[in-house]
């Protein structure tokens, strides 16, 4: 492992001070990514299997199908019987088995006759129209071949391959387990800890992770770095009393049960988060104030959730293109998260600077546009990046 504190000076108390300075974003993430532990395997029955990750490829264990099979509805023919039948010279069929898609063909069958190429008469099944061999039909192994690569390590599992696999009798998968995540929420006044903690709960399980609450929390040294310490999380999340305030005494209680590597990180809302260790494990400083905890969460804490769960550490929400109505203000030496919305014309606008504080933003908001650190902001008609929030339609 590499040197625990990395590129970052020593922090300092900053209650009733402020910031002397603040941490390079990418400077934490990459901190985050060094030490976010690698997925550990674990093997599940398919019910629990969607949306986990893969950790080693899967073979088909047969031929898919195993046997030659209907592949529509109709009637299983000896394609040779219907040759020059059409429906002004019905043939009579000796040979013919109604089968539905995906029954297995009937021995002396070669082919399926569509249902509305079949006619009775006098209790006579009689084909309307001829068939080729192989016609209607899906053969052994048109899908798959025995031994083939079915799904790739890695693959994030979807409903449609728990299907295939059920299909194929795989009854269990080799997958990444579930990281542990303790949410350590610090009560008080000034702090919103049930919003926080139902918030980040979710978040954390769409990344994922399975989420442990814990708290409030009193806003005590001791017992939060006594909280911290306690074994069985593979992640610790301290939301709340980050800041500058006296009764901030999250970084002294990190420091107190690791080490506290850096506080304070240059963006906006969340410019008050933290990263470091705790009893080994990796710990993040999140701020009490929603909109703050939530952009600390996205863009560092479900980085190290991500990761650690197999899953790509960026950011997974879907991204669109679209240009701005309004300029979009930011100011050097931060990245700004900045929530927007869509217009009915797809373009988007503003809805909350990264200054104000505040979920209303949020929830009103289509989705959040980054402003690097070097940037001023997008000017009007500019095309932007959006990160969309989950149900998001442009």
């Amino acid at each position: 492992m590499t040197n625990e504190r990395g590129p970052f000076p020593p922090p300092v108390d900053v209650r009733g001070r402020g910031f002397p300075s603040r941490a390079a974003l990418g400077d934490v993430q990459r901190w985050i990514d060094a030490r976010s532990a690698p997925p550990a395997p674990e093997s599940v029955p398919l019910a629990e299997a969607a949306g986990r990750v893969l950790t080693a490829a899967l073979v088909a264990p047969g031929d898919w199908p195993p046997a030659d099979r209907a592949a529509r509805d109709g009637v299983a023919v000896a394609s040779a019987d219907t040759l020059g039948a059409g429906s002004y010279n019905p043939v009579p069929l000796l040979n013919a088995v109604a089968v539905s898609a995906g029954d297995p063909l009937p021995a002396g069958t070669d082919a399926v006759l569509p249902v509305e190429a079949v006619q009775m008469d006098a209790g006579l099944k009689e084909a309307l129209g001829s068939v080729a061999p192989g016609e209607g039909v899906e053969r052994r192994g048109d899908g798959l071949r025995a031994g083939a690569v079915l799904l790739e390590a890695g693959r994030v599992l979807r409903p449609q391959d728990l299907g295939l696999l059920a299909a194929l009798g795989v009854g269990e998968v080799p997958v990444a387990a579930r990281p542990r995540v303790r949410i350590l929420l610090v009560g008080g006044p000034r702090s919103g800890p049930e919003a926080l903690g139902a918030m980040l709960a979710a978040l954390v399980a769409r990344d994922g992770g399975v989420a442990e609450l814990v708290g409030p929390l009193p806003a005590d040294r001791g017992a939060l770095a006594a909280a911290l310490a306690a074994p069985g999380a593979d992640l610790l999340l301290l939301a709340g009393r980050s800041g500058v305030g006296e009764d901030d005494v999250a970084p002294l209680a990190l420091a107190d049960a690791g080490t506290l590597v850096a506080h304070g990180v240059a963006m906006r809302p969340g410019d008050s988060a933290g990263i470091g260790l705790a009893a080994g494990m990796p710990a993040l400083l999140l701020p009490g104030e929603p909109m703050a905890g939530f952009a600390a969460y996205e863009l560092l804490a479900g980085r190290a959730v991500r990761r650690s769960a197999g899953h790509d550490p960026a950011l997974p929400h879907r991204r669109i293109e679209a240009p701005t109505t309004r300029k979009l203000v930011s100011e050097i030496g931060c990245v700004d998260l900045y929530r927007v919305r869509f217009t009915a014309d797809g373009a988007v606008e503003p809805v909350a600077s990264p200054a104000l504080p505040g979920l209303a933003g949020a929830v009103r908001a289509d989705g959040f546009v980054l402003i690097p650190a070097e940037s001023e902001g997008f000017p009007a008609g500019s095309s932007v990046t959006v990160q969309c929030f989950d149900g998001t339609r442009a």
